[in-house]
């Protein structure tokens, strides 16, 4: 069964999305060479629990820390660490999600750290486009895999246009949300549109897409938790909150002075 949450509920996400979107902004203008993943993730944590919040990844299933920090080869679940020193021209993608009032929001970007090449930002543009996509194609009088092929079609259009045949990782992908993190259904970044579960208003999922400069096989190290690139190359991961309305998508978690 997929959830199903009332107008009132989805108000008390929104107050979630704002703030792993205030979160992610203070962590994104903190982000820069010289500064630790560590440090980052103090800084998260403190302004989650300032909020009143309670961040949603510490303690989940034994994970460290409050946001994942990946970088560069690292697609998702990085383990942030005040060893981890950011330089020049890092791609850093951070996940965030906060419970407040019992409801939870997560969101992803991929942060350029300093001066970063031509390539990797169009990776992550490439990343973040097809994650618009996907959420221009959710409709409560659609299927869930229209928006795993919008997000698909898009990946490979963009990189035809740049040039690059990017990696889509298929084993990660996004998720329904609600009172808990991850729940039904599971959401592919990849697959023809039409099958799988009707959408219906009421309904939160996360679209997030992960992209790659290379090779899309994936390989977890042996912390447990960090999913790197087999081959080395870069990982951009770019993600959202998604309510379902009568009106077309409500971005949960973006920013109030932004439409997306």
């Amino acid at each position: 069964m997929i959830e199903i949450k009332t107008s009132g509920e989805l108000e008390a996400m929104r107050a979630a999305g704002l703030l792993v979107a205030r979160t992610l902004r203070a962590v994104t203008e903190a982000a820069r060479p010289g500064v630790s993943t560590g440090e980052l993730d103090e800084l998260a944590e403190q302004v989650i629990r300032d909020a009143g919040a309670v961040p949603s990844f510490k303690g989940y299933h034994g994970f460290p820390a409050s946001i994942c920090a990946s970088v560069n080869e690292q697609i998702v679940h990085g383990i942030p660490s005040r060893d981890t020193v950011l330089e020049d021209g890092d791609l850093l993608s951070v996940d965030c999600g906060a419970i407040l009032d019992g409801w939870h929001g997560d969101s992803a970007v991929t942060i350029e750290v300093g001066d970063v090449s031509e390539r990797d930002r169009l990776l992550s543009e490439a990343t973040r486009l097809a994650m618009l996509a996907g959420i221009e194609a959710v409709s409560p009088r659609g299927r869930l895999t229209d928006i795993s092929h919008a997000i698909e079609s898009k990946a490979r259009e963009v990189g035809k246009k740049h040039g690059v045949e990017y990696g889509m990782v298929v084993e990660y992908g996004g998720h329904g949300i609600g009172r808990e993190m991850h729940m039904e259904p599971f959401l592919p970044n990849v697959g023809k549109p039409g099958k799988g579960p009707k959408l219906a208003v009421g309904m939160a999922l996360a679209i997030e897409p992960m992209l790659t400069g290379g090779s899309a096989e994936t390989v977890e190290l042996e912390d447990g938790w960090t999913v790197v690139t087999d081959d080395g190359a870069k990982a951009a991961h770019w993600e959202h909150t998604v309510a379902i309305t009568e009106d077309g998508p409500w971005v949960l978690t973006a920013p109030e002075s932004d439409d997306v």
